[in-house]
C-alpha cells in the first residue's frame, strides 16, 4: 500500500509536469522514485517475502513489483523510449508494445495515507540508526539491540524483521519510555531510539581511536601556536 500510494502520487505529479512542459522536473521525480523508493527501499523490504515461494504473500509481492515497475516504465517511456520498451516486453504485459499502451492515470483508490505514514516513520527510524552507526564507525555486521520508545507502540509492533534486515538489529524492543544509561539516544519525529553502547562500541578500540584523534589535534594546536608566535609569520 505504501509503494502503490507513492507510485500513484508520482503519476499525478508527472502528468501535471508534462502538461506544463516541465520535462526536467518530471524526469527528476521519476529518477527519485525509481532509485530511492522502488530500488533502495521497496525491493529490500520485500526480499524476505520473495523467498517464501508459493505463499500468498510471495504472490502479492511479485504482483506489486511487476505492476509498479511496468507502469513506471510507461511513465518513463517518453523520455527513454528504447530501453523502457525492451524491459517492459520482458515483464508480464498486455499489448504488443509499450508505445501503444495507455499512459498511467491517477487513481483515488490507490491512496493509502495511513500506510504511507506508518512506513515513513519506520524508514525515518532506520535511516537515523544507519546514520548514527556510520558516524560512530560501527561495521554493518555488528548487531545491536534497538529499543524504541514511543507513545504509539502500534507503529513499530510488527516491524522487527525490517530493523533486523536494514538496521543491523539483533532484536527490537518497543516500549513506552526508556531511561537506560549506557545507550546512544536518537530522536525522530515518531520516537526515541536507544542503542546499547556495549552492543555497538568496542570500548578499547574506541578509546584508542579517540586517543589518536586527541594526539593529532594537540599536535595541530602546537603547530599553529608555533606559527602564530612567530612575528615574521
Amino acid at each position: 500500500k505504501w509503494v502503490l500510494s507513492l507510485y500513484n502520487r508520482l503519476i499525478g505529479e508527472v502528468r501535471e509536469n508534462i502538461d506544463r512542459y516541465e520535462l526536467g522536473i518530471a524526469v527528476s521525480k521519476l529518477y527519485d522514485f525509481i532509485w530511492d523508493i522502488f530500488c533502495d527501499w521497496y525491493i529490500e523490504l520485500v526480499k524476505p517475502r520473495l523467498q517464501e515461494k508459493g505463499s500468498a504473500s510471495n504472490v502479492a509481492a511479485q504482483n506489486t513489483l511487476t505492476y509498479v515497475l511496468s507502469n513506471t516504465l510507461k511513465l518513463l517511456h517518453p523520455f527513454m523510449p528504447f530501453i523502457t520498451e525492451e524491459i517492459w516486453l520482458s515483464l508480464p504485459h498486455n499489448g504488443e508494445s509499450i508505445m501503444v499502451s495507455a499512459y498511467p492515470e491517477y487513481k483515488e483508490e490507490l491512496n493509502f495515507p495511513e500506510s504511507v505514514r506508518n512506513i515513513e516513520f519506520m524508514l525515518e527510524a532506520i535511516r537515523a540508526i544507519r546514520n548514527r552507526r556510520a558516524e560512530m564507525n560501527v561495521p554493518p555486521k555488528r548487531l545491536a539491540k534497538v529499543i524504541i520508545a514511543t507513545a504509539d507502540k502500534a507503529l513499530f509492533a510488527d516491524k522487527e524483521p525490517y530493523f533486523k534486515r536494514l538496521a543491523s538489529a539483533s532484536e527490537l524492543c518497543v516500549v513506552d519510555s526508556c531511561n537506560d544509561e549506557g545507550t546512544v539516544r536518537i530522536i525522530t519525529n515518531a520516537c526515541e531510539i536507544f542503542l546499547p553502547l556495549a552492543d555497538i562500541v568496542d570500548t578499547d578500540a574506541e578509546r584508542e581511536r579517540l586517543t589518536k584523534e586527541l594526539e593529532a589535534a594537540e599536535s595541530e594546536i602546537k603547530r599553529a601556536e608555533g606559527k602564530l608566535s612567530n612575528a615574521e609569520f
